[in-house]
């Protein structure tokens, strides 16, 4: 019994060894939470977590702060220049450079500048040490609160240490080593060293860098002599250059919320008083004339503003794309760019008053290969191949492409007589050399050759929903619905009998990329113009993904490619016939009232099966001024045409044409179909007994030619004049 006992004893005295760390474990937990009920041990738990947790974050931070070192200031970051690239990526077409940087002493520096500065960015700059901790919570808060971006939650100094030490990456450990690297510097630098710097660096946009050429840029004047007012708007532009942007459409608006919370943190300064804060309550001051740089010089200034736009949406930040050293390749073919500016220069009319636009994309991808936009970009910034321009009757495709999908064909009866009465009243006539000619009862082919007015009209007056649904087609084939949805309905809530007449604006790159959704057998692609983005260490950072959607069936695009073909083949558009298999459109658009009408467009839209061309001409600030007298002949159908013409054949390989898609020959199962009309009987007559025939020799004679096939096309009569925006030309157009 001693025995078993023993061996029981020596048992226990293991177990109880073996649970020794964990008894000093639970003695600990109870030395913490003592005694007492749940709720105090409950907090007297929290608070050792919290002690402990903070402590873990000093000891965290004493490491990296011994083990994070100053880096060299990002030399390249200051000096390198983004180059942007033809698609090849060889040939160079342009760059965006904006380190135009003079740095000043901050004695230099007016105080009401250092205090704008500090309201704007951080109002704790002279008592925090690099980072606050407190500045991030409120800055969340009123920001939340404001329902806008008023504050941001990062110091002055890690703004400095992020531009001059840092990358652009966005992730914790950067966020990390920003924080350690804004203590380092304030523990070396000054507040005013700091500042300094800071504002010697900082991008204010329009190739601005430092607060020295900021000054010039917007005033004229060095940055010694700005005011508070100026000041303050200099602050402002720091947060977004973007979009504070004082030379851009709508600035006023963005800027006066946040020009207005930088003066209120100048008046809690003291920098200012609330008087002077309140003579610039409600406005903002002059800025003098933008200088733009020599590299947006001439046409490629238009391709250069394009891509800066595209890379904005791509969300690149202005730094990245002004100064981050990246490698642009964009889709515009190097060739083909070349004989653009070529083939409008040949034929363009010598007046200065006239504007031109040629854009091509590619069919299957939306990739655009040449675009012309205007002479200069330095004289006139408004891009007329991005610009809306009335279509006219290049907007008649879509119409074919509706009524065939609502159940009508290509032989489709109707009615073109000139002029068209509906209940009585006139509603349509056709125009052009024929002075108002009457085709009287056609097929829809013949329609779409000859670009009858009454006809088109008529075929949306038999299609229930009629325009709305030429609405639908224009968006199938890539015309954007922001466009089409903004248009003036009439008073029943539906577009006009004449929307296939193409009276209201479209861009000319919109109408190449619809005709090249037709092209690719009813497949859609987005145009677009950047191909691929990469740092200057050949990283990639952006590559396009082509996206295509079938919106047009197969066989409704075959049809109408078919009918467009007869259009260069003998209808209006004969001039755009190229060495390749061509379908096209030509437009010539009115605007203006009924009773002084004036023609405001001259377009013609085409396309092989690798390329789709549109080429547009008007005239005038807004683009939609009379061209008639000033643009001889002013038909899409002669220059437009001929422009099309003499540029596709330079860059179309006639070994490589590929091939359109049979005719479906979709038959009618709504309306009228289209016979010919039964030949008239010849008239006979009981012969007379004739003399003796003599020997004579016969007259040569010449027969009676048929009907002759107009040779320019109709422009459009306009029932509903819209006014064009007046930043935004968009003309009506009719024909």
């Amino acid at each position: 019994m001693a025995t078993q006992r023993k061996r029981t004893t020596t048992k226990s005295g293991r177990a109880a060894g073996g649970s020794g760390f964990g008894n000093r474990v639970k003695g600990f937990g109870r030395r913490i939470g003592g005694r007492g009920p749940w709720w105090s041990k409950l907090i007297r738990w929290v608070a050792f977590l919290g002690v402990a947790g903070a402590l873990a974050l000093a000891a965290t931070f004493f490491i990296l702060y011994r083990a994070i070192a100053i880096p060299d200031a990002n030399a390249d970051f200051q000096t390198q220049t983004t180059q942007v690239y033809y698609s090849d990526g060889k040939h160079k077409l342009g760059e965006f450079a904006r380190q135009d940087r003079e740095s000043i002493s901050i004695d230099e520096v007016p105080a009401s500048m250092q205090a704008a500065a500090i309201a704007a960015e951080d109002r704790s700059f002279y008592s925090n040490r690099g980072i606050d901790i407190k500045g991030i919570i409120r800055a969340a808060r009123d920001n939340t609160t404001s329902g806008s971006v008023q504050s941001g939650g990062s110091t002055i100094t890690q703004q400095y240490v992020k531009i001059l030490y840092l990358t652009q990456e966005r992730s914790y450990s950067r966020k990390v080593k920003e924080a350690i690297l804004s203590v380092k510097i304030h523990n070396q630098l000054s507040k005013k060293e700091i500042l300094e710097g800071y504002l010697n660096t900082i991008y204010f946009g329009n190739g601005a860098y430092g607060v020295e050429v900021a000054s010039q840029t917007y005033f004229g004047k060095p940055a010694s002599k700005l005011n508070y007012a100026q000041s303050a708007l200099l602050a402002t532009i720091i947060n977004s250059p973007s979009y504070y942007d004082p030379y851009a459409e709508g600035a006023k608006d963005r800027i006066q919320p946040r020009f207005s919370y930088v003066l209120n943190g100048m008046v809690k300064s003291g920098a200012i008083t609330a008087e002077q804060a309140a003579k610039f309550s409600d406005r903002i001051p002059s800025v003098v004339d933008k200088k733009n740089s020599s590299r947006f010089s001439g046409s490629k200034g238009y391709l250069l503003s394009l891509v800066q736009n595209q890379m904005q949406s791509l969300d690149f930040t202005d730094d990245q794309i002004y100064g981050g050293g990246l490698r642009i390749v964009t889709t515009f073919d190097y060739n083909k760019q070349k004989k653009a500016i070529e083939s409008v220069k040949a034929l363009r009319p010598d007046a200065k008053e006239l504007h031109q636009a040629l854009v091509s994309v590619q069919p299957g991808t939306g990739a655009v290969r040449a675009m012309y936009g205007g002479r200069d970009y330095l004289k006139n910034q408004v891009n007329w191949a991005t610009a809306p321009t009335q279509p006219g009757s290049t907007f008649k495709a879509f119409a074919v492409i509706a009524a065939l999908e609502d159940g009508y064909s290509l032989t489709t009866r109707l009615n073109g007589n000139s002029p068209l009465f509906k209940d009585g009243k006139e509603i349509a006539f056709n125009q052009g050399d024929s002075l108002g000619k009457s085709f009287g009862f056609i097929p829809l082919s013949t329609a779409t050759q000859e670009s009858v007015n009454t006809a088109f009209v008529d075929l949306v007056d038999q299609m229930e929903d009629g325009p709305d649904k030429v609405i639908k087609a224009a968006q199938q084939a890539g015309i954007p619905k922001r466009l089409l949805d903004r248009e003036r309905k009439n008073e029943n809530g539906s577009f006009p009998l004449v929307t296939p007449l193409g009276y209201f604006g479209v861009a000319p790159v919109d109408m190449a990329n619809a005709y090249a959704t037709l092209a690719a057998g009813g497949k859609r692609a987005d145009w677009f113009v950047i191909q691929k983005v990469s740092d200057y260490r050949g990283d990639s950072l952006y590559k396009h993904e082509v996206k295509t959607k079938q919106t047009i069936p197969e066989d409704v695009a075959a049809d109408t490619i078919a009918a467009l073909q007869g259009v260069v083949r003998s209808g209006t558009g004969t001039n755009g016939n190229t060495v390749c298999t061509t379908a096209g459109k030509t437009g010539t658009a009115t605007a203006g009232p009924d009773d002084d009408q004036h023609v405001s467009s001259s377009w013609f839209a085409g396309f092989t099966p690798k390329l789709a061309t549109a080429v547009m001409y008007n005239r005038g600030k807004l683009g939609n001024a009379d061209l008639e007298g000033y643009m001889v002949p002013f038909f899409g159908g002669q220059i437009p045409a001929q422009t099309f013409k003499l540029y596709m054949d330079q860059v179309l390989d006639p070994s490589d044409c590929g091939t359109f898609p049979p005719p479906a020959n979709l038959q009618s199962d709504k309306g009228p179909v289209y016979r010919e009309p039964a030949p008239k009987p010849e008239r006979t007559t009981k012969p007379k007994p004739k003399p003796e025939p003599t020997r004579t020799t016969p007259s040569p004679t010449t027969p009676k030619p048929t009907a002759p096939q107009p040779t320019a096309p109709d422009p459009t009569q306009p029932t509903t004049p819209a006014t064009p925006a007046p930043t935004t030309p968009s003309p009506q157009s009719r024909e």
